[in-house]
């Protein structure tokens, strides 16, 4: 069954998730992450289909998220990382991880642990930040228009401000 492409829609979420939206995606970007760069890398550690893998490869680096390079030690082998902007899904990958950690390892005790290298501390949750750096959730921040906002956006705009900021 085909999905629904979701890149017409006016939603920056929706468009994202159009493009790494399906979980064997971000686990393959996490594996970069991880180091894996080869195929075989990729199939032995996800336990992924060859098929499956081959078109996820394939659509990633069509969207400019890895890049297939040669690997030098290798003569004729391409390997595969990411991209600039395949890197700043990174944040990304790191608020699921820490969401899962939370609310789904067993016993509350999550396999990796995220450490700064430099101070060898645990790294934060993800957050949104204040200028004041408090940690704001949903009610505490308005939406406003952007430059490509459209009616029906700025109209969906006032009614999320109008019941998410009058709940405080």
């Amino acid at each position: 069954m085909q999905r629904k492409s979701l890149s017409d829609m006016a939603c920056s979420l929706a468009r994202a998730l159009d493009e790494v939206g399906e979980w064997w995606s971000l686990l393959i970007i996490q594996e970069c992450t991880y180091g894996s760069m080869r195929f075989d890398e990729f199939q032995k550690r996800l336990g992924i289909a060859r098929n499956v893998l081959t078109a996820r490869l394939e659509r990633l680096t069509a969207l400019d998220i890895i890049e297939r390079f040669p690997l030098p030690e290798k003569p004729g082998i391409s390997g595969y990382r990411l991209t600039s902007k395949g890197e700043e899904l990174y944040p990304v990958l790191v608020v699921l991880k820490q969401w899962g950690d939370k609310w789904l390892a067993p016993g509350g005790k999550p396999h990796i642990s995220l450490v700064d290298e430099a101070y060898r501390e645990a790294v934060e949750p993800v957050s949104i930040i204040a200028q004041s750096g408090e940690r704001l959730s949903f009610r505490q921040i308005r939406f406003e228009p952007g430059p490509n906002a459209s009616d029906a956006t700025k109209a969906l705009i006032i009614d999320r401000n109008e019941k998410i900021l009058r709940q405080k």
